[in-house]
């Protein structure tokens, strides 16, 4: 479903008397100044039965339809949209619907964005009048219309609002995230917009927070726009955003790359892939109880396009199983990698059973825990199949998991051929190297190779007395021999083999990539590395990588800092979830969350020749 909002930064305005410019103009023009990829504008039409200019003294009201036309000529010629927005509130359905017909109706209004709360001076009607109110207002702006929905994101004001009521008039969700308001976690308020709102079948622009603490507004921006893929955003509002506020705002949306990607990567590893999600005909599902599998599964679209199929997890007996089979025609070596959507994946203890890998073909039973991965590929290894055998490579996972508050999710599968050499049968990290150096400075005694050297050291205290002043989390690999910078330009490698998370710019970071390692062989222990300040950024999102392929250049994070890699290691899932974090001034967590990344690759080395 396309929409008005996709690929687009939008900011929201509430009236004239709450920003310094006095007149419609000047307003503009400090937008273009400050946030120019700021295209569209939110403006606020009207309250309940009357025009905002009732609340509004100052040159910028709207008073109708002439005003409106003004905003919209005054917009357009400065490359932006006008979109309106309005508070109903049920009191006199008739007057409040014939306000929002007459702005949506003046042309160049791209669309019309309700603001349903259960809050005092919001929605006060109930239930029985908003379908007399859309059905006079579809009438009047018609069926192409487009109409958005602003809501209070929260579980417990989902209810409130009668959702059931408005979902065949509107087009799209806008949950209003304002975590600071809310007193909580950026994160925390995103992901439970997305759960709640999530199934109700509309794109979701959530509506980000601009008087945040800015770093805080950089991460949201990050999270849902890497983790819950996001199409557009929009800023609450205007009037309360300094210049550093504005600084983040005026950022393009950069789409994820799609993690089903049908070219091979640059390593030439991979050949034939085969993707199989739900609505394909190598999936099956069924039910062990009287009670129809489709009665028993939920569906939702899941972020990339396809249907996920989803239900609570038993902890006694199995009701529901499902099977992947990729009817192979060509025998070989196959990473196998499930999908684990954000929503609705919450198991820790999903048991995928894997057929026919060879030399013996028994069943394997491979437990993954959905809960801690959102929208990624997650490998169960690499296995060796014989395309003559009619179980090779089929997957059967069911619902029993032995929990009783969880819910598990049924999503794609993918296979992809190994070419060119013979793997292990699973996918284990048989050690960890530096992440710089040549080949033969890597195979010396040294950790650290040749002229390299650490210029900060885990766990040190620097910038002292500054507002940056931190506790460092891993190293910052330098090289000025034969001459300063040497370092500038140089290859980044993989530490280990495993799966790229993130690759992307941070504010403040540069291109950062994170890579999930496989388990180590020796312990069983999943790590994850970060590689800062990089530039020339060759992996994205859902790669396979190796111990020593190249992944990026070293880089001086477009040039706010001396080149170096800043490099870490976590033993933790925190690099995953937020790839931009940083304890600060907190030790005790920092230690919690990461290792010496030099004593680590010191006790986990690869053979030295």
């Amino acid at each position: 479903m396309t929409t008005p909002y996709d690929d687009k930064i939008a900011l929201w305005h509430w009236k004239g008397s709450s920003v310094a410019e006095q007149s419609i103009e000047d307003f503009v023009r400090t937008l273009r100044q400050w946030a120019p990829y700021v295209k569209q504008l939110f403006v606020k039409t009207s309250d309940g039965s009357d025009w905002m200019g009732k609340y509004d003294n100052s040159p910028l009201a709207i008073h109708g339809p002439a005003t409106i036309q003004r905003w919209v000529q005054v917009l357009e010629a400065n490359d932006m949209e006008f979109h309106a927005w309005a508070v109903p509130k049920g009191v006199d359905v008739v007057a409040e619907a014939d306000l929002i017909i007459a702005a949506a109706n003046v042309k160049g209004v791209r669309s019309v964005i309700l603001d349903i709360e259960p809050h005092p001076g919001f929605w006060q009607g109930g239930k029985d009048p908003i379908r007399p109110f859309m059905v006079r207002v579809r009438r009047g702006v018609g069926g192409d219309f487009h109409i958005g929905m602003s809501v209070d994101p929260r579980r417990h004001q989902y209810a409130p609002i009668f959702p059931a009521e408005w979902r065949q008039f509107v087009n799209s969700i806008h949950p209003q995230v304002y975590w600071a308001l809310f007193e909580r976690n950026y994160d925390d308020v995103l992901d439970e917009a997305y759960e709640v709102w999530g199934d109700y079948g509309l794109p979701i622009f959530p509506v980000l927070q601009g008087n945040a603490p800015v770093k805080e507004m950089e991460e949201a921006r990050s999270y849902v726009i890497n983790f819950h893929n996001a199409k557009g955003l929009s800023w609450w509002r205007a009037g309360i955003i300094s210049a550093a506020q504005f600084a983040i705002i005026n950022q393009p949306i950069t789409p994820v790359p799609s993690p089903v990607d049908p070219q091979p990567p640059d390593t030439g590893l991979f050949g034939k892939e085969i993707v199989i999600t739900p609505e394909d005909p190598g999936f099956r599902a069924g039910s062990h109880v009287a009670t129809p599998v489709d009665d028993l599964l939920r569906t939702f679209n899941g972020t990339w396009g396809w249907d996920v199929r989803y239900k609570a997890t038993r902890n006694d007996a199995s009701h529901v199983w499902a099977l992947w089979d990729p009817n192979l025609t060509e025998s070989g070596w196959y990473e196998v990698s499930v999908f684990v959507p954000a929503r609705h994946a919450t198991t820790t203890k999903a048991r995928y059973k894997l057929h026919g890998a060879s030399p013996d073909g028994k069943e394997l039973v491979i437990p993954i825990n959905q809960s801690a991965y959102h929208n990624l590929w997650v490998p169960l290894g690499v296995f060796q199949f014989d395309a003559n055998d009619p179980k090779a490579g089929v997957v059967f996972l069911n619902d029993l998991t032995y929990e009783s508050d969880r819910e598990i999710a049924f999503d794609a599968i993918r296979y992809r051929q190994i070419l060119g050499r013979t793997p292990t049968t699973t996918y284990l990290a048989d050690s960890f190297d530096a992440p710089i150096g040549t080949r033969e400075e890597r195979a010396s005694e040294k950790v650290w190779p040749g002229h390299w050297f650490d210029a900060t050291g885990y766990a040190a205290r620097y910038f002292i007395g500054t507002p940056q002043e931190a506790y460092h989390t891993g190293a910052d690999l330098n090289l000025n021999r034969p001459y300063f910078d040497a370092d500038a330009h140089s290859p980044v490698y993989a530490a280990a083999s495993g799966t790229v998370t993130f690759a992307g710019r941070l504010a403040g970071w540069g291109n950062v990539i994170i890579i999930r390692h496989d388990p180590l062989l020796s312990t069983g222990r999943v790590m994850y590395s970060r590689y800062a300040h990089v530039q020339d950024v060759r992996v994205k999102v859902g790669d396979r990588v190796q111990r020593g392929q190249q992944i990026a250049n070293v880089g001086n994070a477009e040039g706010s800092q001396p080149y170096h890699l800043h490099f870490d290691l976590s033993p933790t899932d925190i690099l995953e979830k937020a790839p931009w974090d940083w304890p600060r001034l907190d030790l005790e967590r920092l230690k919690r969350d990461y290792v010496d990344p030099k004593e680590f690759i010191q006790l986990n080395r690869p053979p030295q020749t």
